[in-house]
């Protein structure tokens, strides 16, 4: 069922999702400064572009005590907007019965954008 979702979803653009977070995390990984928000970024593109039969993990990191400043930082430099993107779209998508599994992993990739550090796929 994973396969079919991953499917669809990509031919309905997951793959223009995953793109976006590769270009912003490339961005990202040209400063030294922005290395670890750009490795956050690839982290959202793998979920992006296949969400179905993927689990985001709490407590998986190797930021240890940085991880709150820096989800605070990534929320205030950016992280918000792709948050309510996700949400806008989760919203939209469970409008309809068809659209609730795909609502549901918007959700997911939500969730993941608000504070991906600290958390592991």
């Amino acid at each position: 069922m994973s396969l079919i979702g991953n499917i669809i979803w990509i031919v309905f653009g997951g793959w223009m999702i995953a793109l976006e977070y590769i270009i912003g995390g490339i961005v990202l990984c040209l400063t030294i400064v922005g290395i670890p928000f750009g490795i956050q970024c690839f982290k959202l593109a793998i979920v992006g572009f296949a969400p179905f039969g993927q689990q985001v993990q709490p407590g998986r990191t190797l930021t240890g005590c940085l991880s709150l400043p820096l989800n605070i930082i990534w929320f205030i430099f950016g992280g918000f907007w792709v948050f309510l993107t996700h949400l806008f779209w989760g919203v939209i998508f469970c409008i309809t019965i068809i659209g609730i599994p795909f609502g549901m992993q918007h959700f997911k990739l939500a969730g993941l954008a608000f504070a991906p550090f600290g958390r592991g796929i």
